[in-house]
């Protein structure tokens, strides 16, 4: 039998965005907020992200906070402002701020479907379950384009990951990777990957993007070449993985048509990355032709009234620092919203 309950604010997703969000307008007494993850932690990415940086600017969005009071919940955070936070530390601080706010945060559940306009079918290890709410705070992230995807042909040999596949096997699960892998991208989160196969105790023989440059901050893609001896192949496309019972080489072709094949046993297709939209696309949300997330306005409304679409479920991708500020914004607009009980007739685009 499926469960009935009734909420104010329902969050899908516990990431930093949807874990902000919760936290501000938890402190600022709105009634039951609740985050469904379907993850068995909360956290969202940065849970596996075990290199520093995170939380430089973690307050860089308490300035949209005018609208909400009673913001106690948020001293949890007030640790993150120094640079070289860990990722794990980051999430934690993040869980620890929307609970001590008031939030309930439950891991392990999958909103399944939709049932109405702000109720969601919802499933997990304690059965199925219906929430309505007053509101409902989309903060499903966003995901990289998988090999398939990018329609990259070859054999279905293991051994090939996009960059979170590859965190999470190592920091999570201490699997085995391999012992010498292929990066496809230049753009920061490649080099997450990098950082993430030398902790694993992979060699890189390259990184390989069909961009003319690299994407990432100088001193880091000038680290990876010239301190850790990784090449970086620009103008080079991956045509084929090569392998049947593991993954032994990539096929490239370089801008001129010149072909070239590179012995790896692993491959990590990073960046391109997109919303993570079914839900929303479930619900008859309209989606962004641009970002291919949620169609939202400067108040994160959706067409859907009460429905809001915060951090990378909207536009991916933007660092955990700027998915923060936009969760801390975000709860002044949905308490506004349950204030007022205005939508506007038709919600413009940002």
């Amino acid at each position: 039998m499926r469960h009935e309950r009734t909420v104010d604010v329902l969050i899908v997703g516990a990431g930093p965005a949807g874990l902000a969000a919760a936290a501000g307008l938890a402190a600022a007494g709105v009634g039951h907020v609740e985050v469904l993850e379907r993850e068995e932690q909360a956290g969202g990415v940065p849970r596996h992200c075990h290199h520093g940086g995170f939380g430089a600017r973690t307050f860089a969005g308490l300035t949209g906070l005018t609208g909400l009071t009673g913001l106690t919940g948020l001293t949890g955070l007030t640790g993150l402002t120094g640079p070289g936070t860990s990722g794990p530390r980051y999430a934690r601080a993040h869980v620890d701020a929307a609970r001590r706010a008031g939030a309930r945060v439950r891991t392990g559940v999958t909103a399944t479907d939709w049932a109405g306009p702000r109720t969601l079918d919802t499933t997990s290890p304690d059965g199925l379950e219906r929430l309505t709410a007053r509101a409902v705070v989309l903060a499903t992230g966003a995901r990289e384009r998988p090999r398939a995807a990018r329609l990259v042909p070859g054999g279905r040999a293991p051994g090939v990951y996009t960059t979170g596949e590859l965190q999470q096997a190592v920091h999570l699960y201490g699997q085995h990777i391999g012992t010498r892998a292929v990066v496809v991208g230049a753009e920061p989160v490649a080099y997450a990957a990098l950082d993430t196969l030398r902790r694993a105790g992979v060699a890189v023989a390259a990184q390989v993007t069909a961009e003319a440059r690299h994407r990432a901050e100088p001193w880091r893609a000038a680290g990876a070449r010239l301190w850790h001896g990784v090449p970086l192949l620009t103008g080079a496309e991956v045509t084929e993985l090569v392998g049947r019972g593991r993954i032994s080489a990539v096929r490239l072709r370089h801008r001129g048509g010149r072909p070239a094949q590179l012995p790896c046993d692993t491959v990590v297709f990073t960046g391109d990355f997109v919303p993570d939209h079914e839900l929303a696309r479930r619900g008859g949300v309209p989606l962004d032709r641009g970002t291919r997330g949620p169609a939202i306005d400067a108040d994160f409304r959706t067409e859907i009234p009460g429905v809001f679409a915060v951090g990378n479920a909207a536009h991916a991708v933007e660092p955990a620092a700027a998915v923060t500020a936009e969760g801390w914004r975000a709860a002044v607009s949905v308490r506004r919203y349950l204030l007022s009980g205005h939508w506007p007739s038709v919600v413009r685009e940002v």
